[in-house]
């Protein structure tokens, strides 16, 4: 029997994060399931779903003290993977935003989403300078569930709203998986 575990991990950048991670999950004969991981700023962070067998939980705790021990912040928390129950019949699309940066955007497309029981299943932002004024230019993705009762014309007709409101524009079609 194995154990769902998910793992958050931070701290300064420097070559050998992953490997050092992944050395303590295969040392207790541990999986990754999923992960993302990226650089932000001069910080390092890492969000990951990890199975680990029932006999290797305490022995793991033990390992990750030590990625502490290298100046790592880091978090476990155990978790079931009946996720997918909770969301039978909800639909997956795929929202869009661009646009000149400015505060904002990501809170009110999340608040909007929220009041509508949306559920966001993952999220990416950033920010680049537009090629020919250098005007910061902000990128949005997100993948959400809709609950089937909320019919599509509903909510779309007013996050296009949204998207008129703070001068994006907002894209929506159907998700398809990676």
């Amino acid at each position: 029997m194995r154990k769902n575990v998910v793992l958050t991990l931070t701290g300064s950048d420097r070559v050998g994060i992953v490997d050092s991670v992944t050395e303590v999950l295969v040392k207790y004969d541990g999986n990754v399931e999923t992960s993302r991981m990226a650089r932000l700023g001069g910080e390092f962070a890492m969000l990951m779903l990890v199975s680990i067998p029932q006999e290797q939980s305490e022995n793991f705790k033990h390992g990750v003290k030590s990625l502490e021990e290298l100046g790592f912040q880091v978090a476990t928390k155990q978790t079931e993977l009946s996720y997918e129950q909770k969301y039978v019949g909800w639909l997956p699309y795929q929202i869009e935003v661009h646009g000149a940066d400015h505060e904002g955007i990501v809170h009110k497309v999340a608040h909007y989403l929220t009041e509508r029981g949306i559920n966001i299943e993952s999220m990416d932002t950033g920010i680049v300078p537009a090629p020919m004024s250098g005007t910061l230019f902000f990128s949005m993705n997100a993948v959400v569930l809709v609950p089937p009762s909320l019919p599509h014309k509903d909510w779309q007709g007013d996050l296009d709203d949204v998207a008129d409101h703070l001068n994006v524009e907002i894209k929506i079609s159907a998700y398809k998986g990676k």
